[in-house]
């Protein structure tokens, strides 16, 4: 009801007359009570939602793809890519955020070995304590085998204005598949990483992959390691000896460790979300963030993400069970040894590629591609324990071509920078910030 259109008490007598009348001051006092009770429910202008705002930030990065995002402890925000030089070389460049524009990008490192996928990017991370100390990673051909790759990562102490001779997180020595890193930092002045490491995929199927490998490889499994300032390796571990074969992993950190997520692989085929937790120092059994019961044959590619804000945990996946396509979140408030029943959220036509940020306590902001047509969009939604909040924001069209890769949504300084790859015959990498 607007304030502006009630209508007072019929008055047939005059003002003097109506309010010297008893019965009609009673009624005026009753009428004035729930005139200012509607006062006070009218919501203040502060209180009323707006439109987002999208602020696009201009691209440092003339051709290339495969950006990443993290930001550091102080607030700085690292950019990176892969600039594609020519046909041979490629490039791992990286940018900081100041103000509204990128700075001149830095090179990391270049090669004509790499190896350069859509789904399988590189990353960077900041060692706690220090703003200057830096790591990055990127995959690199280890024999003539298409996926024969290790992992690479070089370290820098002066900002990224140099970086030393990068070293092998893994120790096998296998020309195997290595990769789908994700690199945490840690108060302990190490980094944390995780990756696939398919170093049995070389060897001999095991029992519980023979009905499906036909006895010609094993299986991928997910494997750790932290490392510290000088690259010296810790706590080298494996953590699942069976899991999805190219679907990327994610890390948080919660007050008791990390936590990390990955899609499992069952020897029925079923590929699900699990998580494996550190607690107290020791690392937990893997366990089902939700049981899809997707069953598929092949990897889909289309990884989970995870956010951790003090004890909660949320996370955010693709799925495909039963023939429908679903992109759902779940949140713990256990910091990830239970999770509460999943949310779907997406609008019935997703393609994945999901992130996903805390916004507030207890309510999240999630990232996925949804098609449109023959094209597709970047979307938002607000997610809490009751529910998909209010409709999706439609963010930026997008295509759904590999070469679109995987959206990264990070929330900053309360607004949200999303970076993507843009582009069609030429790629190139776009930012914004976004403002709800």
């Amino acid at each position: 009801m607007r304030i502006s259109h009630f209508q007072f008490p019929a008055l047939d007598v005059p003002i003097k007359t109506y309010i010297s009348s008893t019965q009609t001051m009673k009624k005026l006092i009753r009428f004035l009570g729930i005139f200012s009770t509607i006062v006070a429910c009218q919501p203040s202008p502060a209180a009323v939602e707006s439109d987002p705002i999208f602020t696009e930030i201009p691209s440092p990065v003339k051709e290339g793809g495969e950006s990443n995002l993290v930001i550091a402890e102080d607030g700085t925000v690292y950019l990176s890519w892969l600039s594609y030089l020519n046909d041979s070389t490629d490039v791992l460049q990286f940018s900081t955020l100041n103000g509204n524009k990128w700075t001149t990008p830095l090179e990391i490192a270049r090669g004509s070995d790499w190896f350069v996928n859509w789904a399988d990017f590189p990353s960077m991370a900041v060692f706690q304590g220090s703003d200057k100390h830096l790591a990055a990673h990127w995959l690199q051909k280890s024999a003539a085998g298409v996926y024969d790759y290790d992992v690479r990562i070089a370290l820098s102490d002066d900002g990224g204005e140099n970086w030393a001779p990068s070293f092998i997180p893994h120790t096998d020595g296998i020309p195997a598949e290595h990769g789908f890193v994700s690199l945490l930092s840690l108060q302990n002045e190490r980094i944390f990483a995780v990756w696939l490491d398919g170093r049995h995929t070389k060897t001999e199927a095991t029992t519980a992959d023979s009905e499906h490998s036909h006895g010609h490889r094993g299986a991928m499994t997910l494997r750790t390691a932290e490392f510290d300032r000088q690259g010296q390796l810790f706590e080298e571990a494996e953590l699942d000896h069976r899991i999805c074969d190219c679907c990327q992993t994610d890390a948080a950190l919660t007050p008791t460790g990390p936590i990390v997520v990955y899609r499992d692989r069952s020897p029925e085929e079923i590929r699900d979300i699990y998580v494996v937790r550190k607690v107290n120092g020791q690392w937990t059994s893997p366990q089902p963030v939700a049981k899809d019961q997707w069953e598929i044959a092949g990897c889909p590619v289309n990884g989970p993400a995870i956010a951790t804000l003090g004890e909660q945990v949320a996370v955010a996946w693709f799925t495909g069970a039963e023939g429908k396509s679903q992109v759902k979140l779940a949140f713990s408030n256990d910091m990830g040894k239970t999770f509460a029943p999943p949310i779907i959220i997406d609008d019935g036509q997703p393609i994945g590629r999901v992130d996903v940020v805390f916004a507030d306590k207890g309510e999240a902001l999630v990232s996925w591609i949804e098609q449109v047509e023959e094209s597709g969009e970047v979307r938002l939604a607000r997610v809490n324990a009751a529910g998909k909040l209010g409709e999706s924001i439609s963010v930026t069209p997008i295509g759904i071509s590999r070469q679109s890769g995987f959206p990264i949504l990070k929330k900053y300084k309360g607004e949200y920078l999303l970076a993507w790859t843009s582009g069609a015959e030429t790629t190139s990498v776009s930012t914004m910030m976004i403002s709800l």
